[in-house]
C-alpha cells in the first residue's frame, strides 16, 4: 500500500471518527438535555443565596431555574429531541432541586412548614417507599411524571416563591395531601404493571414502556 493509499485510508478514519463525535453529541448534548442540567448545575448558587440571606436573588434564581423544567419539555417536543436518556435526566434532576425546595422552606419559611411536620415526615416516607417499590419491581428507582406529580411539582415551585409574600401554611398541607395521592398512585401503578413509560399520565392510562 502506497503512502497516498495510507493518507487516504486514515482520512477516512478520521472523518469516521468525527462523524461519530458529531452524532453522539448531537444525541446528548441536546437543548432539553441542558435545560434540564441547568437545575444541578446552578442549584448550588441557590444554597449560596438562601444561606446568605439574599431573598431578592434567591426568588428570582429559583423561579428562573424552576421554569427549566417546564421549557425542557416543551423544548423537547418543539424539537423533536424526546430521548429516553432525556426523560431520566429530567427525572434524576428533579429529585435534588426539589428535596433542595424543602429545604429552603425549612431555611427560609419555618413558620408555614412547623404546623405540617407531622404530614411532612408522612411525606417523606412514603416518597421513599415509592422508590424502594419501583427498585423491586423495575430493578431501578425511577420517579413517575404522572399528572398529579407534575401537578405537585408546579404547585411547589409556586410554594416557594409566594412565601416570601404569603402566609403558605394551608397551601404546604394542600401540596402535601396531594402527593399522597401521587405517590399512592405512582406505587400501585409499579406494583400492577411493573416498569412502565414514565410519562403514562395515570393509572387509567399506563403506556407500555418504550424501547
Amino acid at each position: 500500500m502506497g503512502i497516498a493509499q495510507y493518507c487516504g485510508a486514515a482520512a477516512c478514519v478520521v472523518l469516521g471518527f468525527r462523524q461519530g463525535v458529531t452524532m453522539t453529541g448531537q444525541r446528548y448534548f441536546t437543548v432539553p438535555n441542558a435545560l434540564s442540567l441547568s437545575r444541578l448545575v446552578f442549584l448550588p448558587l441557590l444554597y449560596v443565596f438562601a444561606l446568605r440571606g439574599m431573598e431578592t436573588a434567591f426568588v428570582i434564581g429559583y423561579a428562573v431555574l424552576g421554569a427549566t423544567d417546564y421549557f425542557d419539555g416543551l423544548a423537547a417536543r418543539r424539537l423533536n429531541q424526546r430521548t429516553e436518556l432525556g426523560k431520566a435526566l429530567d427525572s434524576i434532576v428533579d429529585i435534588p432541586f426539589y428535596l433542595s425546595s424543602a429545604y429552603f422552606m425549612a431555611r427560609l419559611y419555618p413558620e408555614y412548614l412547623r404546623p405540617n411536620m407531622i404530614l411532612l415526615y408522612i411525606f417523606f416516607g412514603i416518597f421513599g417507599l415509592s422508590f424502594v417499590v419501583s427498585a423491586i419491581r423495575c430493578r431501578k428507582p425511577i420517579m413517575m411524571h404522572t399528572f398529579l406529580l407534575k401537578l405537585n411539582g408546579v404547585l411547589v415551585y409556586l410554594l416557594v416563591i409566594l412565601s416570601t409574600f404569603v402566609n403558605t401554611t394551608i397551601f404546604v398541607t394542600v401540596i402535601l395531601a396531594i402527593y399522597y395521592l401521587g405517590f399512592a398512585e405512582e406505587i400501585l401503578i409499579f406494583l400492577i404493571h411493573g416498569e412502565v413509560d414514565p410519562d403514562s399520565p395515570t393509572i387509567f392510562r399506563v403506556r407500555p414502556k418504550q424501547g
